[in-house]
């Protein structure tokens, strides 16, 4: 049977869109699935605060009536605008190894992306920086993390078959958390605070976290990764949106904020447990018992492991050893709290200032993902 090509209209069929990955990768243990309840929120124009600025379509392919492939094509004009680009993105971009479904999924995206004006097709990526961008290309066999996409080996190469190429790399690492507390950073921080006027803070609650330092966090984000691949800053509608999707699952032990002495924030990072496995088991929905599982992962019978989701210095402070006081305080909760290992999640393979924050961890760089390209 021919593949056709559809356009999805309902939210019936934006909820077929979402679950298709659940079924292709039902056997693949490497795969961890996000939440239904999430994915349904950000694809959904209705509940994302992107759709303000952005457009996007979504399309399944079919053949003989079940479903073999989807994608979603998406215009941040925001975007294009700050870099230059007359650039359609692909994202939520998943298929059998077939060249008949590969072929129209992308050829739809590709015309779409011409009716509407532009001139270059790139992805996988999102509405905005904090959705999931980038196929994996190494790292098959490395279970994937709650922030990142998992996909079959033959992605890339169909990709490639079609024309694309790459457009940017982000590398992964994997660290061992030190047995004893890092005294290089415990003598940098004492410094850095001292000379630079700079503080610790530390939240009582997650909602004095939201309401005190949420926005400011996502300020710095925006300041920090302005010149980052792809990036359009977040008005404060998203931010209201990403403080209410984020802040609640933050374990207060695994956030750092550094303020200066006006209260400002010059720097943090953001960690969480690894919700990987407890994701495999609620298979990417909250209910009848998947909320359990990531509830137990949160604040019962945390994982060893945890994800690394960000990482900001205020450009001013970012040469003066200043996330040396975040790491410090980080790594003494971490031995306390018995983490073996952390995921960083993507950094872009020439972001220098984040690649030397690791140099004195035992690490290995167990993955690779990139977006590709291609001139319309």
């Amino acid at each position: 049977m021919a593949v056709e090509v559809i356009k999805v209209t309902t939210v019936k069929q934006l909820k077929r869109f979402v679950r298709f990955s659940y079924e292709l990768y039902k056997d693949n243990p490497y795969y961890v699935p996000a939440l239904f309840e999430d994915e349904m929120g950000t694809l959904r124009k209705d509940r994302n605060a992107a759709f303000d600025f952005c457009n996007a379509d979504y399309f399944l392919a079919c053949r003989d009536g079940e479903i073999v492939g989807r994608i979603a094509v998406i215009i941040n004009p925001r975007a294009n605008e700050k870099w230059g680009r007359r650039a359609a993105r692909f994202g939520w971009v998943d298929f059998i190894d077939d060249n008949e479904v590969v072929d129209a999924l992308f050829s739809t995206a590709e015309a779409w992306a011409r009716e509407h004006g532009m001139t270059e097709l790139q992805g996988p990526l999102g509405f905005t920086d904090l959705d999931p961008e980038g196929m994996l290309i190494e790292g098959f066999d490395r279970l994937s993390t709650m922030a990142t996409i998992y996909n079959h080996p033959y992605y890339p190469r169909h990709l490639e078959r079609l024309g694309f190429v790459k457009d940017t790399d982000w590398v992964e690492y994997l660290f061992k958390v030190p047995g004893e507390k890092w005294s290089k950073a415990e003598r940098v921080a004492a410094i850095v605070e001292k000379k630079n006027g700079l503080r610790l803070v530390k939240a009582k609650s997650r909602s004095e976290l939201a309401n005190r330092y949420g926005k400011a966090v996502f300020e710095l984000c925006n300041e920090c990764y302005a010149e980052l691949y792809g990036y359009s800053p977040l008005d404060q509608k998203q931010i209201q949106q990403y403080v209410k999707m984020y802040l609640p699952f933050v374990d207060l032990r695994l956030l750092s904020l550094v303020v200066d002495k006006d209260d400002n924030l010059v720097a943090l990072g953001v960690s969480i447990y690894s919700l990987a496995e407890a994701l495999r088991k609620a298979k990417g929905s909250l209910f009848p018992f998947g909320w359990w599982h990531i509830l137990k992962a949160l604040f019962i019978k945390p994982p060893k492991r945890l994800d690394f989701l960000l990482a900001a210095v205020k450009p001013e402070y970012q040469s003066k050893g200043v996330f040396a006081l975040v790491f410090n305080e980080l790594i003494e909760h971490y031995i306390d709290m018995g983490v073996v290992e952390i995921e960083s999640n993507p950094e872009l393979e020439d972001n220098k200032n984040i690649q030397n924050l690791w140099n004195d961890f035992e690490k290995e760089q167990h993955k690779r993902r990139r977006a590709f390209r291609k001139e319309l």
